[in-house]
């Protein structure tokens, strides 16, 4: 018979949870660090009349927030803002993922036109911006001269009030296309092939294995690449400040430019850091409709 082994005292799991907390210990004090206190202090900041230029800074309560509630430039950037996530996301979501359905396959056309996708995601966005100002020019760019050779009209793509924030979108998607769709080839190669094995035994249809097995495995990344989305499309900024700087008629200024031009040209941090809160705010907003959303799809999902 051999001994047995004495249980671990109670006493002795007490003792040990304090050593447990020295590993977490450098994750919660850098998690501190870059986010809480940051975040803490541009609570503090919003609430003060903060001028950069002379360094001087008044508390002054709500006073930022009110003016922003009657700023109608204000009001503007954030509906040029919800806009352009409106307009940005659902392509991204559902592009990425008609990409990743065609190109999750063998073969070396398949490997290079992944790498094509994923690469422009890698250029710089002065270059990106650079490239779609030559193409989109009146008259002599590519797009002008190709419309002009089938018959079609030119459009003011980047001068009208119309149609210059959609062409951003347009142009947002085009660069960052390549992380959305890795993130759905990688789900889609974990799905098991049994999975697949089975289906076709049940002789079903392509489309029927793409409603019934592929998307219902692939649920998870879709709500994780439309979280993702939502917030860096809520951030945009260096696009549209090189390509049309908020024009035309502030029809495309984001509130992240609102917050730059108010930080550091009209140096008045106070309230530029109420808007970034104000902003981030949204972006709770966005994200938490987004999950709510995706959580009673599952569970109606479920009940059936």
């Amino acid at each position: 018979m051999s001994p047995e082994v004495p249980a671990r005292s109670s006493v002795g799991l007490r003792a040990s949870r304090p050593a447990h907390a020295l590993f977490v210990l450098p994750f919660v004090a850098v998690y501190a660090l870059l986010l809480l206190w940051p975040l803490a202090k541009g609570w503090f900041i919003s609430f003060h009349d903060h001028d950069l230029l002379s360094n001087d800074s008044f508390f002054i309560g709500w006073q930022n927030y009110r003016e922003l509630l009657a700023d109608d430039v204000f009001h503007q950037v954030v509906w040029n803002t919800i806009r352009f996530v409106l307009l940005s996301v659902p392509v991204f979501v559902g592009l990425s993922l008609m990409l990743a359905l065609a190109l999750n396959r063998p073969g070396k056309l398949a490997a290079f036109l992944r790498a094509v996708f994923f690469c422009a995601s890698v250029f710089s966005v002065t270059l990106i911006t650079l490239v779609w100002q030559l193409a989109l020019m009146p008259e002599r760019g590519l797009i002008a001269q190709g419309s002009a050779a089938l018959g079609l009209p030119q459009l003011p793509w980047l001068t009208s009030d119309l149609l210059a924030l959609p062409t951003l979108a347009l142009v947002t998607v085009w660069w960052i296309i390549g992380l959305p769709m890795m993130l759905f080839l990688s789900a889609l190669q974990q799905i098991p092939s049994d999975v697949y094995e089975a289906a076709a035994l049940d002789n079903a249809s392509r489309w029927r294995t793409l409603t019934h097995v592929t998307l219902p495995a692939l649920k998870r990344t879709v709500a994780l690449v439309a979280v993702i989305e939502v917030i860096r499309q809520f951030q945009v900024f260096p696009q549209i400040m090189l390509m049309t700087n908020g024009g035309p008629n502030n029809t495309t200024r984001p509130i992240v430019q609102f917050i730059y031009e108010q930080a550091f040209m009209q140096l008045s941090l106070g309230y530029a850091t109420a808007a970034s809160q104000v902003l981030l705010a949204v972006m709770l907003v966005g994200v938490s409709v987004q999950m709510w959303l995706e959580r009673r799809e599952a569970a109606q999902g479920a009940r059936r």
